[in-house]
């Protein structure tokens, strides 16, 4: 009888090794939706379409913790540059549910539809969004672009 039950004993103390190891393999692989991630993309039609816009940091590179200059580039959809624009800047870290630690501006147009957004600051790692709201002679229309560093 003695060693029915060390065979038994055996046989849960396999079954729950073996659930274990399940749930490792289970925890530690990506979902699917987790490795898609965030849309990263530098160029992007704004979310109504009236405009193509394009983002990216005036030196070419992002690093993290210090102030930046972007560029911020409007075109309509046939490719005219849009001239005149006001532009609001906001966003944050979705994850973290805060804001952005600057106040980032559109400070100058520099021509053919590009305009310098100064201000920007990336202070941690991690996924960061920039929310732009565009008033032109076309409309008003709203781009989101992130940014993962």
């Amino acid at each position: 009888m003695a060693s029915l039950w060390r065979y038994l004993l055996a046989g849960l103390g396999l079954a729950a090794l073996l659930a274990g190891i399940l749930a490792v393999v289970y925890l530690a692989t990506p979902q699917t939706a987790q490795l898609a991630g965030p849309d990263i993309s530098r160029s992007k039609k704004t979310d109504n379409g009236l405009f193509m816009t394009s983002f990216e940091p005036e030196r070419g590179v992002v690093r993290q913790g210090e102030l930046e200059s972007w560029l911020l580039t409007l075109k309509t959809t046939t490719g005219d540059p849009v001239e005149g624009a006001a532009i609001a800047v906001s966003g944050g870290m979705p994850q973290h549910n805060h804001g952005l630690p600057t106040s980032p501006q559109a400070t100058d147009y520099l021509g053919e539809g590009r305009y310098r957004i100064e201000g920007v600051k990336f202070t941690m790692a991690g996924w960061w969004q920039l929310h732009f709201a565009v008033s032109a002679t076309a409309g008003s229309d709203t781009v989101v672009f992130n940014v993962v560093l």
